[in-house]
């Protein structure tokens, strides 16, 4: 009998234990997310005094709140106007009450669609500009929709107004946000939502008068006519206010004072996704509002085409008023709940953030309510309450949003938000209300949709609350790191070093693989980072290039952060990257790879030609064999290749991947002189290697990590030392 076989119960203990272990991980990480890294009173706007609306306009002017409100609340005045007439497009057009239902939803969902480019716009340049303009193209394609000559032209008009009225998504909030106090967001937001109630639920009413005033059966186009005047004033009177310094109120809460960076680097639209969907708070809110977008936007035109096909509510006059009435019902609301959420986030910011789950649940019992009557008096009654509730939550959204984005991307933290309504939400559930609409009729579709998903919705909030203290925390951290490094800069007169990586936590999936990893790399070092197999070694490096992107912590090239920035463009800051593995294209030549790295900086042919010489000069065994294809190269000289071709952006900072692996020791020795002779120029290296003694022979300095922490930083001979963490790397490991 083979004795190497384990006995069945061994191999049950074996296999238990196993996922004893990996549920204590999965616990201890889940707790790691929770916890509370700073006491409430430095959380921003946290046990912190109440803001009146004396002070908040002394702070920042009422000019800003004035234009802004008066701006978000017109452009519902137009996007509810497209739903409001959806029964008159089908006469118009001669298009089904299903097309009809879709274009009133497509003016809601290009209006949130265009959130995404509004705030890549409001988190890379000036916020007042971009409103301003906005605001003045919205009001040219509102009138364009008014003269639209058939159906095609007003869906794309209705379309690109959206877009241009997405600004209000965007842009005002974080303006918003930087020109008044913490403590006044939440009456803010619900102020303008006073006023977005009031305008925009006159619209129909307003429609309704205006079509009667005109006459005929196209009287709706004079509607869309006068609603681009107040447009084109409003944008004029933007360029009136003054631009606020962002984050200004967070610093001047956690800090006491306002550090402006002048000289930021503009977050890439991808980098920032990224990073927004490692906030807890955030990505469970983005799965609420996923959820929530489903019975959202088609509701307002089911509910017209309900008062007209089932109530036999024929005047567009009247729908209107009838609409207006639940709407305005909201507005008594809204300001309280505002204050009282103001109240609550002072003295616990998840609790406030509960108020918004607990607003949502009990709306989605009256909309089928509404749908089930066959009483105007009742459908009104069941109308007052669902109305309510909804405008009073999403009132509350945004300031948490706001609360715990970083203070450079909240553009696109609110414009994801946005997205996933709309791609996941709005987008489906306007194709499902299409096909119900059709198949079931109005009922069958809300009972279908909007129930389930509204419920959802509320729940996702409300689970989501128990992050929001350690997001918090997080904002907390960066500003306390980024006031420590401008003292550095500033008062004590400190040249940065070349790469800074502070307070770096990155995650693949559930499973985190740094933990809070902190180095400097001053300019001309060369640096070997060691560690066992899978201590983090490689993430690191794509974590500094921007491959990934971690869910805390910050990378600065230069004193200037970087965390925000895509890959291409930290290659044209100066930070290169030579991955381990394959780093040629086989089918080129010598001569073509390297032309393609050279065209990339620019310029014309000799500039090209001149980038190839320079690096040539380290590898004269390639200028031999510049026609020669890639692929016939030997691994050596296909390493040497590679790495000419990232030297060829003059790198700031030269990052390479395992520098010794899989190849000869003579050609190993080759590489290091390549690499004494580019510390000779002073390039700054950092170099991630497998060997002991390949990193003592060309390091200034080492620093080991063991799973994912930072276990020694000092001189590489120092390591030696250091017995227990030179024997994990002296006889090499594999990836990292």
């Amino acid at each position: 009998m083979d004795e190497t076989r384990q006995a069945p119960g061994d191999v049950a203990a074996l296999a238990a234990a196993v996922l004893d272990e990996e549920a204590a991980r999965q616990e201890a990480q889940a707790r790691a997310r929770e916890q509370v890294i700073f006491p409430d009173e430095l959380l921003p706007g946290v046990d912190s005094e109440p803001v009146t609306w004396r002070q908040a306009f002394a702070r920042g002017g009422a000019r800003m709140f004035v234009v802004l409100g008066l701006m978000i609340s017109l452009d519902q005045l137009t996007l509810n106007a497209v739903q409001a007439i959806t029964p008159e497009l089908r006469s118009t057009f001669h298009i089904s009450s299903g097309s009809a239902v879709f274009i009133g939803t497509a003016s809601g969902l290009f209006y949130a669609l265009g959130a995404v480019p509004m705030g890549w716009l409001a988190d890379r340049f000036r916020r007042v500009p971009i409103a301003g303009v906005a605001s003045l193209v919205a009001a040219l394609f509102t009138f364009l929709t008014g003269v639209a000559l058939n159906v095609f032209m007003f869906f794309w008009m209705v379309c690109f107004t959206g877009i241009a009225k997405a600004s209000g998504l965007a842009v005002h909030p974080p303006l918003i946000a930087d020109n008044y106090p913490i403590g006044i967001r939440a009456r803010m937001a619900a102020s303008m939502n006073v006023g977005q109630q009031i305008i925009g639920n006159v619209s129909p009413v307003l429609v309704g008068a205006i079509a009667v005033w005109i006459g005929g059966k196209e009287g709706w186009r004079g509607a869309f006519l006068l609603f681009a005047i107040p447009g084109v004033v409003l944008g004029l009177a933007a360029f009136l206010m003054r631009e606020p310094p962002r984050g200004q109120f967070e610093k001047d809460d956690v800090l006491g004072e306002v550090i402006e960076d002048d000289n930021p680097a503009h977050p890439s639209m991808e980098a920032a996704f990224a990073r927004l969907k490692k906030i807890a708070t955030v990505r469970t809110s983005i799965a609420a509002f996923a959820a929530l977008g489903f019975g959202v936007f088609a509701l307002g035109s089911l509910q017209v085409l309900y008062l007209n096909d089932t109530l036999h509510v024929h005047s567009l006059l009247r729908r209107g008023a009838i609409l207006s009435i639940a709407g305005y019902t909201a507005v008594p609301f809204l300001y309280p709940v505002g204050a009282y959420f103001d109240r609550t986030y002072r003295k616990d910011p998840a609790k406030a953030l509960v108020l918004v789950g607990l607003l949502l649940l009990p709306s989605a019992l009256f909309t089928p309510l509404q749908v089930s009557t066959h009483s105007v008096t009742w459908f009104i009654i069941f109308g007052i309450p669902q109305a309510v509730l909804t405008a009073c939550a999403f009132a509350m959204v945004t300031p948490v949003l706001q609360a715990v984005c970083p203070y450079r991307l909240r553009g696109l933290g609110i414009a994801m938000g946005v997205m996933y309504v709309v791609l996941i939400g709005g987008f489906a559930g306007g194709v499902l209300a299409d096909f119900f609409t059709n198949a079931i009729g109005v009922r069958g579709a809300v009972l279908v949709v909007g129930v389930p998903t509204t419920v959802i919705g509320a729940l996702l909030l409300m689970n989501g609350a128990r992050f929001i203290r350690h997001d918090l925390s997080l904002v907390v951290e960066e500003l306390l790191e980024e006031q420590e490094e401008y003292r550095k800069r500033h008062e004590l007169g400190q040249a940065p070093p070349v790469l800074q990586v502070a307070n770096i936590d990155f995650s693949y999936g559930p499973v985190q693989v740094l933990f809070d990893v902190n180095f400097e790399i001053a300019r001309g070092e060369c640096v070997a980072l060691l560690g066992t197999n899978g201590a983090g070694k490689s993430t690191i490096l794509r974590v500094v290039s921007g491959l990934e992107v971690p869910e805390r912590g910050v990378v600065r090239l230069n004193g200037r952060n970087v965390t925000y920035v895509a890959p291409e463009q930290r290659v044209r800051l100066g930070i290169v990257s030579l991955p381990g593995g394959k780093g040629v294209f086989p089918s080129l030549t010598v001569a073509q790879n390297l032309a393609v790295s050279a065209w990339l900086g620019g310029g014309g042919k000799d500039a090209v030609e001149q980038r190839i010489d320079s690096v040539m000069v380290f590898f004269p065994e390639l200028d031999e064999r510049r026609k020669q294809p890639a692929g016939s190269l030997s691994g050596g000289q296909q390493q040497m290749l590679a790495l000419a071709r990232v030297l060829i952006h003059t790198p700031e900072i030269l990052l390479i991947d395992e520098l010794s692996l899989g190849l000869a020791p003579v050609v190993v020795q080759r590489m290091l002189q390549v690499v004494d002779e580019l510390k000779a120029r002073g390039q700054t290296m950092v170099i991630v290697e497998q060997s002991l003694n390949v990193a003592l022979e060309i390091a200034d300095r080492a620093i080991f990590l063991e799973k994912g922490q930072v276990k020694f930083e000092g001189a590489a001979q120092d390591l030696l030392a250091r017995e227990d963490l030179a024997r994990a790397v002296f006889f090499g490991s594999e990836g990292g």
